[in-house]
């Protein structure tokens, strides 16, 4: 073969520090749009983005060219200086150091794609910490406080 072929599909979730709930329902689009672009940029192509007040998730495609940490450093840095320029009410936006990254089928891209966009239906029933409790137990994670990050 002359030439490589790479199709990582990827649902990133990562949270604000300490959960604050920052990320309202004003602010939401533009970032996900701002989100969007640092994927792009990074031919990390995003499939899916969305969240809560109080974290984010990203359903894209892992370029072969960056590793997952550089996505993440990137992500998270971008977006936090960008935030804090849209107002005072986000002077003190910063995002948790961990993050969660799981592998995702290609015949699973259909659910993560809805399970991203009802949010906020979902997180009327769970918490965050609830919510990343079960991705866990999907992917036959033994808990640990330390993942849900405080």
């Amino acid at each position: 073969m002359g030439q490589s072929l790479v199709k990582n599909y990827l649902h990133l979730v990562f949270s604000t520090k300490n959960r604050e709930p920052f990320i309202d329902k004003t602010i939401r689009p533009e970032l996900y749009t701002y989100l969007a672009g640092v994927c792009n940029n990074l031919e990390s192509y995003p499939v899916k983005i969305g969240g809560y007040d109080d974290h984010v998730h990203i359903l894209c495609m892992l370029s072969k060219k960056i590793a997952l940490i550089k996505l993440m450093e990137e992500l998270k840095s971008h977006s936090s200086k960008w935030i804090k320029t849209k107002g005072e009410n986000f002077s003190n936006f910063y995002w948790q150091d961990g993050y969660g990254a799981f592998s995702v089928s290609p015949s699973e891209i259909e659910v993560i794609t809805e399970y991203i966009a009802n949010q906020d239906e979902h997180h009327n029933k769970k918490t965050f910490q609830d919510e990343f409790r079960l991705f866990l137990k999907k992917y036959n994670v033994e808990y640990d406080e330390r993942y849900v990050w405080d």
